[in-house]
C-alpha cells in the first residue's frame, strides 16, 4: 500500500461565550477561510459555511445554554465545522412551523452541507458538518465526518 504523502491537515479552534453570540463566530471563520484556496473560486460555499456556523453556534447558546467551542479543519478534502456544546442531549430537528421564528438551525445545516453528524461525549456533544469544495468527491451519506 503506496502512503498518500499529498495530505496536509490544518486547523483551528476558538471559544465563543454566550455574551458574544454569532457574529464574533461567523468574522473568525471567514479570516480562516481566506486562507484556503478554493474559497476564492467559490464564494457561494463560503456564505454557507458562515450561514452553518452561525446555526450552530446559536443551537449551543440558545438550546444548551452553553458556550461554544468552534474547531475548523482541514483535511484537503472536506472542511470539517464542528461545533461543541456542554449539553450531552442531541440535537433534534423541530416540525416544520410556519409560525414560529426559530427552530430551523439543523435543517439549515442540514442542506448546505455535504454531510453531518452529532457526536456524544462526556462533557457534552459535538456536531459536525462537513463541506466538500467544488470537484472533490463528497462523502457517501452515513460515512463518518469528523
Amino acid at each position: 500500500m503506496t502512503k498518500d504523502t499529498s495530505l496536509r491537515a490544518m486547523g483551528w479552534a476558538q471559544s465563543f461565550p454566550v455574551s458574544q453570540g454569532v457574529r464574533a463566530g461567523r468574522q473568525w471563520t471567514r479570516e480562516h477561510l481566506e486562507s484556503l484556496e478554493w474559497t476564492k473560486d467559490t464564494p457561494e460555499m463560503v456564505d454557507a459555511i458562515l450561514l452553518s456556523v452561525s446555526e450552530l453556534i446559536t443551537n449551543a447558546h440558545v438550546h444548551a445554554h452553553s458556550d461554544a467551542q468552534l474547531i475548523l479543519t482541514w483535511d484537503s478534502h472536506c472542511l470539517h465545522v464542528s461545533v461543541h456544546d456542554s449539553n450531552p442531549l442531541p440535537p433534534t430537528k423541530q416540525s416544520e412551523d410556519l409560525t414560529t421564528t426559530g427552530g430551523r438551525g439543523l435543517a439549515i445545516v442540514d442542506a448546505l452541507a455535504d454531510d453531518w453528524a452529532t457526536h456524544p461525549q462526556a462533557s457534552g456533544k459535538t456536531v459536525t458538518a462537513c463541506f466538500v469544495p467544488p470537484g472533490a468527491p463528497k462523502p457517501r451519506h452515513g460515512e463518518d465526518v469528523s
